[in-house]
């Protein structure tokens, strides 16, 4: 049995209108100038202190209660995917190849509607800031953010996320401390060699053959040099090389992704691959530039943080409707550079069972409207926690 705020209950209809207009209206990261201009005027029109254009299209809100020096922060993210969408019904996107199949329509909405509680009651002690994110799907709008000045600004001690979960039920929360997702590192090999007919391959050096080479050992990583009991992922995306059939090419390009749960894994296997490759490109005779990048960092719940998380899921969910033992995703977000800066938390608010293709990142994908009135109830009872008279 859900608790949730009778007032913000009565909200769901245009909470929802609110949703659905955000959803036909997709932006792509640094691109949500309508979406962070609706923002802004709401929070405006509810007597909210309003600050625009932080890292290039982040909006911030702060609200003040009482006399109190404490100030958390929560945080929604607001960028659409380049997707094109499959659904049919009136709210689908207008816009071909842009799309909200990430639910980002949804975390907006439900911290819009938690503003609307919070301006009117305050019933807290310190400040809030609310912060609404660009360019979370890849982008890292929130490093963006944070190179804009976020924490000096708009000092807090705390920061909140939360993202909508499909499979999980709907309305129920997971939340633990520790890694709740990985990290995210691109990664880019260029091999050379030397062209050649290929009906004289003797006269070339093939860097396809090295490139296979390399594909099938950078595998052996995961499955030879890890602990077993450390995840890990590293995935090769890309495998570009040649144009016709009847040339070996002078170049190959190969790329992927690494993810981690730690900074360490993320050390180690950077320097292992490097080093297969290095060496698997002397054996086949070919020059091999190996660029690893830092993408993401691992998402870290703060085990205080996460603790008052699921105290507050409880009272708004109910003991039955929290779980603590959902295992990190491999996923990654940037709100993880929050994390770096200031203890955190990040939890999951179910989606429902996420079936007929409604995944993240699915171009079926639809947020529950039915989960608005809950996740704003749940921002508003951990502000009143986090920050009790």
């Amino acid at each position: 049995m859900h608790a949730v705020i009778k007032a913000i209950e009565a909200r769901q209809p245009a909470l929802s209108a609110i949703r659905r207009d955000l959803h036909a209206h997709p932006e792509l990261a640094f691109d949500e100038r309508r979406t962070s201009g609706i923002v802004a005027e709401r929070l405006r029109a509810l007597g909210i202190e309003t600050h625009t254009g932080i890292g290039k299209t982040g909006v911030v809100g702060i609200i003040r209660a009482g006399s109190g020096a404490r100030s958390i922060a929560l945080r929604a993210d607001m960028d659409a995917l380049p997707i094109i969408e499959r659904n049919t019904f009136a709210h689908a996107s207008h816009h071909p190849g842009r799309m909200h199949a990430c639910g980002h329509d949804g975390h907006t909405t439900m911290l819009l509607g938690a503003a609307e509680y919070l301006a009117v009651q305050r019933n807290f002690d310190g400040t809030v800031v609310l912060i609404f994110q660009p360019a979370e799907e890849g982008e890292g709008g929130a490093r963006e953010m944070l190179a804009d000045g976020l924490l000096e600004r708009f000092p807090f001690e705390a920061v909140y996320g939360m993202h909508n979960w499909p499979g999980l039920p709907a309305g129920s929360f997971a939340v633990h401390s520790g890694p709740v997702m990985a990290s995210s590192d691109p990664w880019y090999i260029h091999l050379r060699g030397r062209g050649a007919h290929a009906a004289m391959p003797h006269q070339g050096i093939d860097p396809i053959t090295a490139g296979s080479g390399i594909v099938q050992a950078l595998q052996t990583l995961i499955t030879r040099s890890r602990d077993p009991l450390e995840p890990a992922v590293l995935s090769v995306t890309q495998f570009h090389a040649g144009d016709t059939d009847n040339v070996i090419p002078d170049r190959a390009l190969l790329a992927g992704t690494v993810r981690a749960l730690t900074h360490a894994m993320r050390d180690k296997l950077e320097s292992e691959m490097g080093r297969v490759i290095q060496g698997l490109a002397a054996a086949h005779g070919v020059q091999a530039e190996f660029d690893y990048q830092r993408g993401y960092p691992p998402t870290v719940n703060a085990a205080a943080e996460a603790a008052l998380c699921a105290k507050v899921a409880r009272a708004v969910a109910g003991e039955a409707h929290v779980h603590t033992d959902m295992p990190p995703s491999m996923g990654a977000e940037d709100f993880a550079f929050f994390a770096e800066k200031r203890p955190a938390c990040y939890v999951w608010i179910g989606n429902g069972p996420g079936e007929d293709g409604c995944m993240l990142h699915n171009p079926f994908y639809d947020f529950n409207d039915e989960l608005l009135p809950i996740g704003a109830s749940y921002w508003v009872r951990l502000v009143e926690t986090a920050l009790s008279a």
